[in-house]
């Protein structure tokens, strides 16, 4: 009889299992993108004519915490092994893409999808060989060797085809050279080619690439605050024609990563906003395929950022959003300008008084950088916005997930335990 009830209870397990199995896979990362981020952005996007303070994206889907320590030297990951963390589930040195700490090759969830016959897509607003998304597709001892991954998104054969059947991005400085032009070879393997931010809507066929800025797509706060959502629901779209195959997306909120290196609050909230609707769009595209599962973290946290400063016990959120330029956009306009007043009031909604007019022109004589720190530091005193550091932190980050498999994602994980969770789902 005991033989019996735990044979039913096996089955009946397993066939939890298979139901929750997913049949595609949307990850999410938000480079950069600690705690205090997803904190300051509801405090941010709070309606401050009401109450209650409203919920985002982010605290409907939370399910856990997960360490991102590499195998290093140190706890402070750097993008580069804790993507390879995230691909792959093995741990690396600070640099490593997809390769393990002799410098070996390690297999990922996007090759693995790959081999299985599914779908495969990567989408960021950094270039799209930058770290994050090189980890999932290419190999090499170092991130910085940009050309190299780049060449990695034609050579590095899954099965005898090219490992990504859909790339949109930045990057066309290191697929367009005088050593090889890449955009020429993905056209001869009959990739779809845009490079036209505006005419995004024309790719109508996979396999496609789509690369919308020479490194780096311009900030969101500076010129389309809907970049990434605008990819990620062209790549959800091209994906679903596809989905009897199955497919595996990672899309990457790249520059949130940026803002917080820069200490850079107003950039921040922009490019968390930017993600943050990425996000809605792929749980939307859940509600509509429950056999999708989306699963979202962050690779590390950036900057130090404190929500509160100076001993004060407010955040100012309305200084932030009157800010209507990155510091270095705004550094620029005030160079350019001999009328430093107008630039400052049409970018911000801070005071130019007698104080900050000073520190603004004495930095202005010392030149560039000296002009950015003032314009940050003036802003991040209004707002009392902390940073401790221009690099990363070692504290844990958020796990988020949502749809067929979810459950599989909560508690406190190691960040290779999230892409084993999901290897096991390809597998």
């Amino acid at each position: 009889m005991k033989k019996q009830l735990s044979l039913l209870a096996l089955l009946c397990s397993s066939s939890v299992y298979a139901e929750q199995a997913p049949k595609n896979i949307i990850y999410m990362i938000g480079d950069g993108m600690g705690p205090v981020y997803t904190t300051a952005y509801r405090y941010y996007k709070d309606d401050a004519t009401t109450k209650p303070i409203e919920t985002t994206v982010f605290d409907t889907i939370l399910t856990g915490m997960a360490y991102t320590y590499p195998d290093d030297h140190t706890y402070v990951t750097d993008s580069a092994a804790s993507a390879t963390a995230l691909s792959s589930g093995h741990k690396s040195y600070n640099g490593a893409i997809a390769v393990n700490t002799d410098k070996k090759p390690v297999k990922t969830m996007l090759e693995i999808a790959k081999e299985k016959g599914m779908i495969t897509a990567l989408v960021a607003t950094s270039q799209i060989n930058h770290a994050t998304p090189a980890s999932f597709a290419s190999h090499n001892e170092s991130r910085r060797n940009y050309d190299e991954i780049a060449n990695d998104y034609i050579d590095n054969k899954i099965a005898g085809k090219l490992p990504v059947d859909l790339m949109l991005g930045g990057g066309t400085k290191y697929f367009i050279r005088e050593d090889r032009n890449l955009v020429e070879e993905f056209k001869a393997a009959g990739y779809q080619y845009s490079d036209d931010f505006t005419a995004l809507k024309d790719i109508k066929q996979l396999p496609a690439l789509g690369l919308y800025a020479p490194v780096g797509m311009p900030f969101a706060l500076d010129e389309n605050p809907t970049r990434l959502a605008q990819m990620t629901n062209k790549a959800l779209n091209l994906l679903d024609e596809k989905k009897q195959q199955g497919f595996f997306v990672m899309i990457e909120g790249s520059q949130i990563d940026w803002c917080g290196h820069a200490n850079d609050i107003a950039c921040a909230m922009a490019e968390m906003d930017d993600f943050a609707n990425s996000i809605e769009l792929a749980k939307k595209y859940i509600d509509n395929n429950p056999d999708t599962l989306l699963v979202v973290t962050a690779d590390h946290s950036t900057g130090g950022l404190s929500i509160g400063a100076h001993g004060q016990y407010k955040w100012e959120t309305e200084v932030i959003k009157g800010v209507k330029a990155t510091a270095s956009k705004l550094t620029g306009l005030l160079l350019e300008s001999n009328d430093m007043k107008s630039v400052w009031q049409a970018n911000t909604n801070i005071e130019f008084s007698a104080e900050n007019k000073l520190k603004l022109e004495q930095a202005k004589k010392l030149g560039e950088k000296p002009l950015n720190l003032a314009i940050k530091d003036i802003i991040n005193k209004a707002s009392f916005t902390g940073w401790t550091t221009g690099g990363h932190t070692a504290v844990d980050v958020q796990v988020f997930a949502y749809g067929a498999g979810a459950s599989e994602f909560t508690g406190s994980l190691n960040n290779t335990d999230i892409a084993d969770k999901l290897i096991n789902f390809i597998n």
